[in-house]
C-alpha cells in the first residue's frame, strides 16, 4: 500500500509538520526546509533536528521529504543566478541530510533566453556538482515532471532521460511524478490505456524504477495545457479514475506519496483529510 501524505507548514519548528501528519492519519509528509521564496534561511539547530527525527521516530510518519525553493534556476544562462542556484540547492541537500530526510524534490530550472538543449546541459551540469560538494550523502535528488509554463525544462520524458543520462552518480537520483503536471504536460491518465501508454513511455526513455515519489494533485486546467494549477481530488480535468489507476499499481505500492492541493477548509474541515479520504476510498 502506498505512503499518503501531504506537503505541510514547518512553522512553530520542523517537527510540528510531522506531529501535524500524525494527527490527519498520514503516512509521510513533505516540507519545506526553508521560506521556498527567499535565498537566505536560519542554519537548522541541532535541536531542530534532534525534535523533527524524534517526532519521526514516535509518530512512524515514513519517508519524510522535502521540497526545494522555488528561487534556484539550475537551467539559467545567467551565470550568476546559476551560481547562486548551484549554492542555495547544496543547502537544500545539507539541510535534508541533518534532518534524516529520503528525498528532495526539485523543479528542473527554465532555460529563460537560452534553448532547451542549453538550459538540460546547465541542469545536468548543476546537479553534478551539488552531488560532488555533498558526496556521502544520503539523501536523493527527486526530479519532478513539470507542466512546462513558460520555459520550464521537465515537462518532458526526455528532458529527465538528459538530464540524469549524464549524471555522474547516477544512483542519487530519483523522479517526483506529480499527476496535475503530467496532464497539464500532455500525457494521458484518464483511461486505463492511456495510463498504460504514459508509464509504458516512462519506463522505455527513464525506467519505471526511477519513479521514487508521487505528487497527487487534480488539474484545473485541460490535459495538454501547460499550467501548473492543482485542484483538490476528483474536483479537476482528471477526475478519480487516474488516482485510483496510480494507487492500486503494484509497482507504486510502497512508494511516498504526497498532496499539494489547496491548504482551506470544506464545512469545518481541513481540505487535506477530505482529499486524504477521497483517495484512501479508492484502494483496492
Amino acid at each position: 500500500m502506498p505512503l499518503l501524505g501531504s506537503h505541510l507548514s514547518i512553522a512553530g519548528g520542523y517537527h510540528k509538520a510531522v506531529y501535524q501528519a500524525s494527527d490527519y492519519g498520514m503516512d509521510t509528509v513533505q516540507i519545506f526546509t526553508k521560506n521556498n521564496n527567499q535565498w537566505r534561511a536560519k542554519a537548522i539547530s541541532d535541536e531542530d533536528v534532534r525534535l523533527f527525527r524524534e517526532a519521526v521516530k514516535k509518530t512512524g510518519i515514513q519517508t519524510p521529504c522535502s521540497h526545494d525553493s522555488y528561487l534556484i534556476n539550475l537551467g539559467s544562462p545567467d551565470d550568476e543566478l546559476w551560481k547562486k542556484s548551484l549554492d542555495a540547492y547544496v543547502i537544500e541537500l545539507e539541510r535534508a541530510e541533518a534532518l534524516g530526510l529520503q528525498g528532495v524534490v526539485m523543479h528542473p530550472g527554465s532555460y529563460v533566453g537560452s534553448s532547451e538543449e542549453e538550459g538540460l546541459k546547465r541542469i545536468a551540469k548543476g546537479l553534478n556538482e551539488a552531488h560532488r560538494r555533498t558526496s556521502g550523502f544520503s539523501v536523493r535528488t527527486w526530479v519532478e515532471v513539470t507542466a512546462g509554463q513558460g520555459t520550464n525544462l521537465g515537462y518532458r520524458f526526455e528532458h529527465l532521460a538528459e538530464i540524469m543520462g549524464g549524471a555522474e552518480e547516477p544512483d542519487r537520483y530519483g523522479v517526483c511524478i506529480d499527476t496535475c503536471h503530467l496532464f497539464a504536460a500532455g500525457y494521458g491518465l484518464k483511461t486505463k490505456a492511456e495510463y498504460k501508454a504514459t508509464f509504458d513511455e516512462f519506463d522505455d526513455k527513464i525506467g519505471i524504477k526511477r519513479i521514487k515519489a508521487f505528487h497527487l494533485n487534480d488539474s484545473k486546467k485541460e490535459q495538454g495545457s501547460r499550467v501548473d494549477r492543482h485542484e483538490h481530488i476528483g474536483e479537476g480535468f482528471l477526475g478519480l479514475e487516474p488516482f485510483r489507476l496510480v494507487l492500486n499499481d503494484k509497482r507504486f505500492a510502497k512508494l511516498p506519496m504526497y498532496l499539494e492541493t489547496k491548504k482551506e477548509k470544506r464545512d469545518g474541515e481541513d481540505m487535506d483529510v477530505v482529499n486524504l479520504r477521497v483517495l484512501r476510498s479508492l484502494l483496492e
